[in-house]
């Protein structure tokens, strides 16, 4: 279906933009809207790009980018951010890998 990462949401500072995958549309509303939250407030309080992706085994990644000497990106606020996120949101986060894995990989429970 895939050939490398998956792509299931981000979001851009930059352009204030937020993206779902499509192929994601069948998650819960209230799944997707706490993606959604997730996401801009991450970019909203640090700057950059984040972008939730899949790795072929089915991990669930963060991925951080930022335009070249961007002054209002806060590096150090993006570890701690992406630290609380994964503590806080640990279980939703461990659901959508299950998820991925049930759903898109085939694999049983």
């Amino acid at each position: 279906m895939y050939e490398d990462k998956v792509v299931l949401c981000g979001a851009n500072a930059y352009e204030r933009k937020y993206y779902l995958n499509p192929d994601f549309e069948n998650l819960p509303e209230h799944i997707k809207n706490e993606l959604k939250i997730m996401c801009v407030l991450y970019t909203e309080d640090v700057g950059g790009i984040l972008t939730l992706s899949y790795e072929e085994d089915g991990t669930l990644v963060f991925d951080v980018a930022s335009e070249d000497y961007d002054p209002g990106f806060d590096e150090i606020g993006s570890r701690l951010k992406m630290k609380e996120i994964q503590r806080t949101k640990g279980e939703l986060l461990r659901s959508l890998e299950l998820y991925y894995k049930v759903f898109f990989l085939g694999e049983e429970i």
